[in-house]
């Protein structure tokens, strides 16, 4: 545990979250709440369903017969590079999220995401060629790691305490809603012998992104983005707007307020001083992004890129060879993907995560060893009902994997990281995500026709390496605000002097009737507490 910081973790105060606990006033009953969800569900939850698009439509477009002349029948290595381009456009991207996400917000980072993925689309769609079709699906993923970083973001950020960790938990769980509707549309035009049977799939892959653009005019921006650019009373406005029609709501603003510029005070100082190289150095910060990187890789080599990219090539080692069966397969595999996954994703995140994530994996370790058993039956014995099973666990593996590395990720990566390396954090999930599924995508098919049922081993074996790492290293964060988790791993000599700090913010909130708009204010007291030092800020009405 020394390698990756504390073995323990601390919280902060949590009155916040006791107060957003006993607000017995449904989010569906507060107006402006209730409108705020809403507009989330195009500008945020949408990004997540391009994702689950692309993903079910090249899954679905191999069974295309009119897809499959045009491109000369892709297998192997030019199969897995048509799928791994999407993520080496990703990949690309990754290095410049976390800047355009400070410097631009996340309003305008997914807005700009958007209109690459629309261009991306419309290529595609148009491809007249195999490198036009492989430029629009790079093009494509170069526009998704932007748009995923700051959606998730801006739903931790903007959610009320008590529904935020259902909103980033619902925001992987809506991945389904896009798969659904590309396994729907190319089992509705696979049977059409002209080129339109894959081009009307593509082209409708721009239609989330068209959403996000419309709607986004209507989104109200991160209030923490805002504190950190000094643009404090639009931020207080934001909060008051929204999180002030609960119980106690005037209460829970101020002191949400309150820290929230103290630890993006404390942030801003440390931002500054930040360099990668801390990932390595920062014992803390070291933790948070080993987290994060095993994350994106667990989510990927879990198994589930077989079921996404490969269906056909899986349904067809056991026998299942009809076009029309398989497209109607991987439609009822992506209902159901739904069908379970959003009732998980608003459940899963009232209980603590270290259980849902132990759960997940050992389930799946299960699930995998009877998949793999079963399909050397079906290949020795030539037995049907080896087959059946093979599909009746594909199927019992849905609602396994989305208890833990569907419904948790964004939830759990969000309470880990400080809003100042949140988008850095989130960035480098997604550089391990794109780095995973690039060796998925590429190498999946090409082990598969090598060695067929005895790939399912490898992943019997990675998923023991899962269980054990989260056991391990893996801490709990259920129940916190975000705020009261920034400081975890520091230490809890650090939570208490911000604490201080806040007590400090709350009590002039009080006195003066308004809270103190100077972020240079905070920051000398949290340095000040931090420091160990009990200097006096004058000025304090400065800002008023």
């Amino acid at each position: 545990m020394g390698l990756l910081g504390h073995g323990e973790e601390f919280a902060s105060d949590p009155r916040l979250a006791n107060i957003a606990k006993a607000d017995t006033i449904p989010w569906y009953r507060k107006p402006n709440l209730r409108l705020l969800y809403l507009i989330l569900i195009p500008c945020a939850l949408g990004v997540e369903m391009t994702s689950g698009y692309d993903s079910s439509m090249m899954n679905g477009l191999q069974a295309v017969p009119a897809w499959d002349k045009y491109f000369d029948s892709p297998k192997g290595s030019r199969l897995g590079l048509y799928n791994a381009i999407y993520s080496l456009g990703a990949l690309l991207a990754i290095p410049f999220v976390p800047y355009a996400s400070d410097r631009l917000g996340r309003r305008k980072t997914i807005f700009m995401a958007s209109i690459v993925m629309i261009i991306g689309a419309v290529l595609q769609g148009c491809s007249q060629n195999y490198s036009m079709f492989m430029f629009s699906r790079w093009l494509l993923g170069f526009g998704i790691p932007f748009a995923i970083v700051n959606a998730s973001s801006l739903l931790g950020e903007l959610g009320y305490a008590k529904e935020r960790p259902i909103l980033t938990s619902v925001f992987n769980a809506s991945w389904f809603v896009g798969s659904i509707v590309a396994a729907g549309t190319t089992y509705g035009t696979f049977a059409m012998t002209t080129t339109w049977s894959w081009r009307i799939p593509s082209l409708l892959q721009a239609f989330p992104s068209t959403l996000q653009i419309v709607f986004m005019w209507f989104c109200p921006e991160s209030p923490r983005w805002l504190i950190s650019k000094d643009r404090h009373e639009e931020a207080l406005a934001i909060l008051q707007k929204y999180h002030s029609e609960g119980i106690d709501g005037d209460e829970f603003v101020r002191l949400e307020y309150a820290q929230i510029r103290t630890t993006i005070a404390l942030e801003l100082e440390n931002a500054k001083k930040f360099q990668w190289a801390d990932v390595l150095r920062d014992a803390p910060m070291r933790r948070r992004f080993f987290l994060a990187g095993v994350i994106g890789f667990f989510t990927q080599w879990s198994g589930n890129g077989l079921i996404s990219f490969y269906m056909k090539i899986i349904l067809e080692q056991i026998g299942i060879n009809n076009p029309r069966t398989i497209q109607k397969v991987i439609l009822s595999y992506t209902c159901w993907g739904f069908i379970n996954g959003l009732p998980i994703a608003l459940i899963a995140p009232r209980f603590p995560r270290r259980r849902m994530f132990l759960l997940c994996t050992f389930g799946m370790l299960t699930v995998y060893t009877v998949w793999t058993i079963c399909s050397a039956r079906r290949e020795i014995t030539g037995a049907n009902s080896a087959a059946i099973a093979v599909v009746v666990f594909i199927f019992v593996y849905s609602p396994i994997y989305n208890l833990g590395w569907n419904a948790m990720t964004y939830t759990y990566l969000v309470e880990i990281f400080p809003f100042q390396q949140r988008a850095k954090g989130i960035a480098f999930e997604q550089l391990t995500v794109r780095l995973a599924n690039f060796f998925n995508t590429y190498v999946n098919p090409i082990a598969l026709d090598a060695i067929s049922w005895k790939y399912y081993i490898v992943y019997c074996i990675w998923m023991l390496v899962e269980i054990t790492t989260v056991y391990v290293f893996f801490p709990e964060t259920h129940n916190r605000t975000l705020e009261e988790l920034s400081f975890m791993f520091e230490g809890e000599d650090v939570q208490r002097r911000v604490e201080r700090v806040v007590e400090k913010e709350v009590r002039f909130a009080e006195e003066v009737g308004v809270p103190n708009t100077g972020i240079e204010l905070v920051q000398r007291e949290v340095l000040a507490e931090v420091g160990g030092k009990e200097e006096r800020v004058e000025e304090r009405g400065k800002g008023v």
